[in-house]
């Protein structure tokens, strides 16, 4: 099969597309730096590519996160309840390196915890990310010095996180690289960055979605395991990609994929799962008991119920809420007038899953941030969506700030922290709404009217349809009022090509 670098070689390759010639927001915010670029500007001529500038950007702002954590890192972590609320400035890191055992060199899934937790409640490829760094701490000095140290570490670890993020995001479409600035200079992405370690396991995935692109499905299958070994949310990529290549009849591929994913995640689990049985299973035990927790309607339901649902009663409904999630996306796939791109359903569904779960904590937002911009990269939608993910992270530390502060009430009230939670619900489906429009209007979709079908589809980008249903089985059809370049997609082993109208 060829790849992708040959087969874009055989077509004609269009121009970069330039978010300030196409966006009036990115162009209005380019005035800050002297404007959109001319038509005199000499491109690909300077060392300052797009990849090297977005992951720079991507590392300053990362850099900026963590210097809004100073007034924690210089004592609100470790004196007083809620000064590391009211400065907004909580990380799970520092107070897990005592409290996970790591400080007292235990060793994770295999040693029993004292307290309620008794073994480290992370997936193992987590648990060895976080062990990694208690081995780059060293153990003198006074328990504070020591937790101050295992989150700088942590910091730089995740800050390489970061830039491979910024970096994969940035080359999935070859023509969009500049599409990663929404990535480098999301706001919720700094503020989040060092609250935990899920950017591992971002990180992971941003590289399998490259790889896919790349028509790589081993590498993507390898690549998405080792993700789901580090946080489960990856392996629901899986699911759109199965509905996809069941419309394309890309079969081989999606297999390749998944005996990839199962290996990975069996190559790093067996061990643990066969040495440490009750410790490995711990992360998957305390998902399942865990009660409803902030962030999720679920809390405002129960918040404002006289007798609030169950553990199990909640996990139910939530199961059941996902199930009807997966069947409506898969129906959008096999009906869509035009199959959606790659980066779409994988936006719905990991949004489905944020949206029905128990619990959302501030940092999930990194798991949709990169999908987000893959999607849906419109600096318009992204930033509505990214101002109600900066007012649900203020909103939950000033309400645990409010908890916490006694009788002085320092912060907002429960009424105030449900009014978060909703604008965090209803900015994460406004933009599933904008992306299920753009599936049924493919003409509204950025990516599609710059001349592309799916350019993170690898072999799904331009390939025919073997299988539909509904209103697939016909042409797609475009508005009579759209005047750009659309996509002449489905040619016999073709990639998708430009054609005007």
């Amino acid at each position: 099969m060829p790849s992708a670098e040959t087969t874009r070689a055989s077509v004609h390759e269009p121009d970069l597309v330039r978010p300030t010639k196409e966006d009036p927001v990115a162009a209005t915010g380019s005035e800050l730096f002297g404007g959109p670029l001319g038509r005199r500007a000499l491109l690909g001529t300077s060392w300052w590519t797009p990849v090297r500038v977005i992951a720079l950007v991507a590392i300053g702002m990362f850099a900026l996160g963590m210097v809004q954590k100073l007034p924690c890192y210089d004592g609100a972590w470790f004196f007083g309840a809620s000064s590391q609320y009211t400065h907004a400035c909580y990380s799970d890191i520092p107070h897990l390196y005592q409290g996970r055992g790591f400080a007292d060199g235990l060793v994770p899934y295999f040693d029993k915890l004292e307290g309620d937790m008794e073994y480290l409640e992370y997936p193992v490829l987590t648990g060895v990310f976080m062990e990694v760094a208690s081995w780059l701490t060293p153990g003198s000095g006074s328990i504070q010095d020591q937790e101050q140290v295992y989150w700088m570490v942590n910091a730089g670890m995740l800050m390489a996180c970061t830039a491979v993020i910024a970096v994969c995001v940035t080359r999935t479409h070859r023509r969009r690289p500049w599409d990663g600035l929404l990535v480098a200079l999301a706001p919720a992405f700094a503020l989040t960055a060092t609250i935990n370690w899920d950017l591992l396991a971002v990180a992971l995935t941003a590289a399998a979605m490259l790889m896919w692109a790349r028509s790589r499905p081993l590498a993507f299958g390898v690549l998405l395991g080792l993700a789901t070994a580090a946080k489960l949310y990856p392996a629901l990529l899986l699911g759109p990609l199965l509905v996809l290549c069941w419309r394309a009849g890309r079969w081989r591929e999606f297999g390749t994929a998944l005996l990839g994913a199962a290996g990975s995640w069996l190559v790093v689990n067996l061990p643990v799962m066969l040495l440490a049985p009750e410790g490995w299973a711990k992360f998957y035990t305390f998902s399942q008991e865990r009660g409803v927790d902030f962030g999720s309607f679920w809390l405002i339901l129960s918040q404002r119920m006289e007798t609030p649902l169950d553990t199990d009663t909640v996990n139910t409904f939530a199961t059941v809420l996902m199930l009807i999630s997966c069947v409506g996306v898969a129906a959008l796939a096999l009906t869509a007038p035009r199959r959606p791109r790659f980066a779409q359903l994988a936006f719905l569904i990991v949004a489905a899953f944020i949206l029905t779960n128990k619990v959302y904590s501030p940092q999930y937002v990194l798991w949709l941030v990169p999908l987000a911009v893959l999607a849906r990269p419109k600096w318009r939608d992204f930033l509505i969506w990214q101002t109600c993910e900066v007012a649900y992270f203020l909103g939950i530390w000033m309400y645990l700030a409010y908890t916490t502060s006694g009788d002085a009430h320092k912060g907002l009230p429960q009424e105030g922290y449900q009014l978060a939670i909703a604008v965090h619900l209803l900015g994460t489906l406004y933009l599933c709404a904008v992306i299920v429009r753009d599936i049924f209007m493919p003409e509204r979709d950025v990516v599609r009217r710059s001349g592309d079908d799916d350019p993170s589809g690898g072999v799904l980008d331009g390939a025919q349809d073997v299988f539909v249903l509904g209103a697939a089985a016909h042409p797609p059809r475009h508005a009579a009022h759209f005047d750009g370049p659309y996509v002449e997609w489905g040619a016999d082993d073709e990639p998708a090509k430009r054609r005007s109208p």
